[in-house]
């Protein structure tokens, strides 16, 4: 039974992918500093001893942990350096020097495209980051880049505005319309006009897996890839359509964007399905739909703060 080590396994991402993978032929190792540390699933990608000891154990890797907001890179740029890149260039290392020779998964994001005059965006565009966060995710993935060359099996995958867990930050865009809306309080737009590829995380758990498949039966490495709808929604249309399907009484405040983010971004799912056969099975209105179905089933049980 082929061992794999999930980085971040407590997040967005690796929760929901670890619920995928529990009853495949997969024994999964989780990987999380969310975790309290008496917790055997604890740990800290910034201890670079313990990641070795654990990547020896592994047939794979599947690299999610991170400063995964770009806000949180722009106040804490050292942490975010370190936690980004520094890490992963140690994790690397360990993946290289490893008797297994594991396959190495790196999770990436749409950031480091930062402003692309033609949409929808390819993997192949020029990668121009506008933000610490974005930065640190080029540097990983050039990282990635020459240990392939080195022989590393290895795949980059680019998220884009994943959206639908319960227990996702609740300062993300789609969770804070989503719960806001629900409990009827208004809504903050940070440049209504900015347009967006939001993705609905059954459909990038799926595409995950299907990455990790690949890398364990084929033994190649895979191009970047991401996984994404092909379609945008501004953040004002996302606004909207959340506060009709939540039924609620919110009001909409727009407010200035903030200089560092990117304000359009969308991207073309081709390479996904010509490789994966994979295309995302949920639109932006059917993942609200989802998302709020299951936010209030949390909620009756956990409270709206939860």
């Amino acid at each position: 039974m082929p061992t794999i080590l999930v980085t971040g396994s407590k997040g967005l991402i690796g929760s929901h992918l670890k619920q995928i993978l529990q009853n495949t032929e997969y024994k999964i190792i989780e990987f999380d500093n969310a975790y309290e540390t008496s917790d055997s699933r604890y740990g800290c990608i910034l201890d670079k001893d313990s990641l070795t000891k654990k990547i020896v154990e592994c047939d794979g890797v599947v690299h999610l942990a991170a400063v995964s907001r770009v806000i949180w890179g722009e106040q804490n740029p050292e942490l975010c350096e370190r936690t980004n890149h520094m890490a992963t260039k140690d994790i690397v290392e360990a993946v290289m020097n490893s008797p297994k020779k594991p396959w190495f998964i790196y999770a990436s994001s749409r950031e480091v495209y930062g402003e692309q005059s033609t949409l929808p965006v390819s993997e192949d565009s020029q990668l121009q980051p506008m933000n610490v966060y974005a930065h640190t995710k080029v540097h990983s993935e050039n990282l990635v880049s020459e240990a392939i060359q080195a022989g590393l099996i290895s795949c980059t995958v680019r998220f884009s505005n994943v959206f639908g867990g319960v227990e996702d930050h609740v300062d993300h865009v789609i969770p804070a319309f989503c719960r806001g809306a629900l409990g009827n309080k208004d809504l903050k737009v940070e440049g209504r006009n900015h347009i967006f590829d939001f993705t609905f995380i059954d459909d990038v758990v799926r595409g995950l897996a299907s990455v990790i498949s690949h890398l364990e039966k084929q033994k190649t490495h895979l191009p970047p890839i991401h996984f994404t709808t092909g379609k945008g929604t501004t953040l004002g249309e996302a606004a909207d359509l959340i506060v009709q399907k939540a039924n609620s009484s919110s009001q909409l405040f727009e407010k200035p964007p903030r200089n560092f983010d990117v304000s359009r971004f969308y991207g073309s799912p081709t390479r996904a399905k010509e490789i994966l056969n994979w295309e995302a099975q949920y639109t932006f209105e059917q993942g609200v739909d989802e998302y709020i179905s299951r936010l209030k089933s949390h909620i009756d049980l956990h409270g709206l703060a939860a």
